[in-house]
This record gives structure tokens, C-alpha cells and sequence, in this order.
């Protein structure tokens, strides 16, 4: 683990001097991206037995925060990409050897539009639609497409495997945050996927470890909670080492000397120590769970979602927080704090950073049946 780790730290200060290459780019570089695949840091998840690391969900958390204090994209993607691979235990193992057994495979997948479908035939389907929001497609050599079977009763949803190669990728990524995660879109008409690279939802995993009674959805809402904390911190090291330097306009006293700043600083401390200690204790207790009797109740899911859009949408505020303190540095490009504006109010408008996420927990804690996702 502290191999791993340290490795982490290390290949992340490769990646820190490229950050305005991934903004501007809209990806993650081939050249900077390589180093990563070859370190296997898109294989943490993957069971062992496909030659992955089957690295213990709290200590993966730790890893995204550090690439994410780094470049958001680059920690938004190692958590796309690596908890989309536990899905390799739900496919047969003949289907995962294809897939995986490429020590430099990625895959990634995005949410489908209305009117995808897949039909089936003799052995297997026929798939079209469209599909967005498929992150690290730019590195990506295979896409996971979801798509309801047609005419199936009740209707069933399926998630199917396919190289990239047999898609057409589509680039409308032009936004304002986590610009270099590349979450491009994907499109198909009629093309037929054996069956064998296809897995429904509820498929059981072939796999007996821990880590496989998860469900993605706290994997991804725990992941991307790391992301936002992880560019907090950086928003908030930003402010506090500028106001050490910086004398506001008018005043005669560096800003790092002003009572106001200084309750600011306090405030968005405690604000995300608070959020990461919530998080750290609700993902420690779920991997607890899953380790010890190899399931995941409701309320242990239920605190993650909770956990996780605090920690989103609390990063946000203290992203606001130190973008205030910076005064009119805060709207130039070419400042870090500016990049980790974009990137945290990019991430808290995410499906994991939505506001009604409370009330799927609130509905729990008071006794209804909760609805939503978690």
C-alpha cells in the first residue's frame, strides 16, 4: 500500500507541470497520460486474478485525492476509469481475459440518450444509440455502453463492451471545468456486439473479493467527492499562501494580516476538514461492512451518498471562499484558482453533486422508503 502511495506522489509531481497542456487540450496527453497506464494506475480495482492491484477501496480514495490536488481531470479520470473496471468481474472471464488481459486497457463509459436501444439476435445484439459524458475517452481503448433491450418484458438494461475503434467519437466537450477529462461522446448504428462482452445489472460478480460487493454508484459518489476536496485544498493553499504576499488595494497591510481574511481562512478550514473526516469515516465504514460480512446494507449506502454530496458541494463553498479572499487575482487564467473555480462548480453540477441527493437521505433517516440514486 505505501509503495503504492508514494508511487502516486510521485507520478502525480510528473503530471503537475502539464496542467495548463490538460486545460487547453481538453484531455489528459498521450505523453502524460502513458506514464500512468504503464504504472498500472488504471488497474487499482481490477481483481488480481486479471493482473490488477485489488487495492482496498479506502486506500484507492486516498490515491484520487492526491492526482486530483494535482489536476481535477486527472483525479476525476483515475476514478472513472478504475471503478468502471470492477465491471470486469460481471462479464465472462473469456470476455474480461480480451478485454483486461491488456495490461494497457481503459475503458470508459457515459449515460445513453433517450431512444438508444439494443435488439436482440443470433449471438448476441444489435446495438444504436448515443452516449455522453464518457470520460478519458482520449485514452480510453474500449467504451461500456447501457442501453435497454428492445422488446423485452420487463425491460431489461444491459451494459455492452466494444473497442473504441467500432465507434464514432463525438467532441462537444467545450466547457468551463474539468476541460481535460475529455468526457467526449460516443455514437452507433446497428452494430452488433456478441453477447459475451455484454452483462446485465444485477450480475453477480466471479469474483469473491470485498471489493466486488460494492455497487459503482458509492464507488463513483465517494470517488468524486475525493476529486472536489482534493481541488479545494488546492483552492485554499492558493489563497492562504497569496494573502501572505498580496496587500489589498488602498490598505497598507499584506491580507494575511486582516481580520476578515483571517476568519475566512478559519471558517473554510474547519469547513473541509469537517467534510473530508465525514467522508473518510463513511467510506472506512462501508469498506468495514463489505470486509467483514461481505455485504452493504441501506444504511451504510445511504451515509455515503450523504457523505459524498456534503463533501461536493461543501468543496464548492470553500472554492468560493478562497476565490473571494483573491480578490481580482482570482480571475486570471493563468491562476491556479481560477482553474479550481471551473473545476469544483463543474463537479458539483455532476449527477453525484445534485442537491436532492438529501432528500433520497432524508426520506431514510425518517423512516420512508428512500428514492433516488445511492
Amino acid at each position: 500500500m505505501t509503495e503504492l502511495i508514494q508511487r502516486a506522489h510521485d507520478l502525480a509531481s510528473t503530471v503537475a507541470p502539464h496542467v495548463d497542456r490538460i486545460n487547453n487540450e481538453r484531455r489528459i496527453p498521450e505523453d502524460v497520460v502513458r506514464p500512468l497506464i504503464e504504472a498500472g494506475f488504471f488497474r487499482l480495482l481490477l481483481p488480481r486474478s486479471l493482473g490488477g492491484s485489488e487495492l482496498e477501496h479506502p486506500e484507492f480514495l486516498k490515491i484520487v485525492r492526491i492526482f486530483a490536488e494535482i489536476d481535477a481531470s486527472v483525479g476525476w479520470c483515475v476514478n472513472q476509469n478504475n471503478v468502471f473496471s470492477t465491471n470486469a468481474v460481471r462479464v465472462s472471464e473469456s470476455a474480461a481475459q480480451e478485454i483486461w488481459g491488456d495490461p494497457t486497457t481503459v475503458v470508459t463509459n457515459g449515460p445513453p440518450r433517450p431512444g438508444t436501444r439494443a435488439i436482440k439476435t443470433e449471438g448476441g445484439y444489435r446495438l444504436t444509440g448515443r452516449w455522453d459524458f464518457s470520460s478519458g475517452i482520449s485514452h480510453a481503448t474500449w467504451v461500456a455502453a447501457l442501453a435497454p433491450v428492445h422488446e423485452s418484458d420487463p425491460v431489461e438494461m444491459r451494459t455492452f463492451l466494444i473497442p473504441k475503434s467500432q465507434v464514432k467519437v463525438i467532441d462537444e466537450w467545450f466547457v468551463g471545468g474539468l476541460r481535460g477529462t475529455a468526457s467526449q461522446s460516443f455514437v452507433n448504428d446497428d452494430l452488433f456486439v456478441p453477447t459475451e462482452r455484454s452483462y446485465g445489472l444485477n450480475e453477480p460478480s466471479r469474483e469473491p473479493g470485498p471489493l466486488y460487493v460494492i455497487h459503482t454508484t458509492p464507488m463513483f459518489a465517494s470517488g468524486f467527492a475525493n476529486v472536489a476536496l482534493g481541488v479545494a485544498r488546492t483552492a485554499l493553499n492558493f489563497a492562504i499562501d497569496l494573502t501572505k504576499r498580496k496587500t489589498q488595494q488602498g490598505g497598507a497591510n499584506i491580507l494575511s494580516a486582516d481580520k476578515t481574511t483571517q476568519r475566512m481562512i478559519g471558517e473554510a478550514e474547519a469547513f473541509w476538514n469537517s467534510a473530508r473526516a465525514f467522508l473518510d469515516e463513511a467510506t472506512n465504514q462501508m469498506w468495514r461492512t463489505v470486509v467483514e460480512h461481505h455485504k452493504l446494507p441501506t444504511e451504510d449506502r445511504i451515509k455515503v451518498r450523504l457523505a459524498g454530496t456534503h463533501a461536493i458541494r461543501t468543496s464548492a463553498d470553500i472554492v468560493n471562499t478562497a476565490y473571494t479572499i483573491c480578490g481580482s487575482t482570482a480571475i486570471f487564467e493563468t491562476n491556479t484558482i481560477q482553474r479550481c473555480f471551473q473545476d469544483a462548480h463543474a463537479i458539483r453540477q455532476q449527477i453525484q453533486g445534485r442537491p436532492d441527493h438529501y432528500d433520497t437521505v432524508g426520506q431514510f433517516y425518517l423512516g420512508v422508503e428512500p428514492k433516488g440514486i445511492f
